[in-house]
């Protein structure tokens, strides 16, 4: 029970590190079933080793059996001689290996049923090993699956933050454009009542200037027209005087 007793001191001092470690649990699990594998590999060498020394105890019976059927041969060869001397030498023989047969078979059932409670402990313990493989790739899966949809709900969350950033400046820029065109739409309806002068008009001194500036034009185009057309120039007094009415 020495070695079954170490074996599940190891798994519970391996389980006690696995839940104080902050590190990946899949990691964690997958050196502790490797390590589960070593005892269970220790614990079938032991088995084999076990199974070594019974077997050679039984040939070294087997040798000694062997010599006694030779000793009570040599015995039964000797009376027929009529030694008995000799008959007796060897049954003494005999007798003293018979003894050691005996201790060979008590230790042979000694292995032999410690070979059998080894062979149960590895049972338990590969049904164990394996339930631990089972039970490991199901946490493995459901930490990856926690850990994918962590990722997803931060890149969520990330995208959320943003987006919430995003409508920030699309609705300052939309207040920005809705100001822009309420202020265009009152310089408009203020220019067009005349409450503004249009865009590029300047004030009043620089509309009287642009206004002789025109007409001193459209006098020196008008002479330019009527030396084409040789037409005389109007005399100041006829200019005032109204042309006459024909009475007929």
């Amino acid at each position: 029970m020495g070695v079954f007793s170490r074996f599940t001191n190891y798994i519970k001092t391996v389980m006690s590190s696995f839940l104080d470690r902050a590190e990946d649990p899949g990691q964690t699990l997958d050196y502790s079933y490797q390590k589960q594998n070593e005892q269970l590999q220790n614990l079938r060498r032991s088995i084999a080793d076990v199974v070594t020394s019974e077997k050679r105890l039984e040939l070294q019976e087997a040798q000694i059996n062997a010599q006694i059927e030779k000793l009570d041969g040599q015995a039964r060869q000797a009376l027929g001689a009529n030694r008995e001397d000799l008959a007796r030498l060897a049954l003494e023989r005999k007798q003293a290996l018979q003894t050691q047969i005996g201790t060979f078979d008590q230790q042979i059932a000694q292995l032999k049923e410690q070979q059998q409670k080894f062979v149960v402990m590895e049972q338990r313990l590969s049904s164990r090993v394996e339930a631990f493989r089972t039970q490991k790739e199901m946490v493995k899966a459901q930490y990856n699956a926690a850990q994918a949809q962590v990722k997803i709900q931060e890149a969520a969350a990330g995208i959320s933050e943003e987006m919430g950033d995003v409508n920030m400046a699309v609705e300052r820029a939309q207040d920005k454009v809705l100001q822009m065109q309420a202020r265009a739409n009152a310089m408009d309806e203020l220019t067009q009542s005349g409450t503004l002068p249009e865009l590029g008009s300047g004030d009043a001194l620089d509309r009287q200037l642009a206004q002789l500036s025109s007409q001193s034009q459209v006098d020196s185009e008008l002479a330019a027209l009527k030396a084409q057309m040789q037409l005389p120039e109007p005399q100041a007094d006829q200019a005032q005087i109204p042309p006459p009415e024909n009475n007929g």
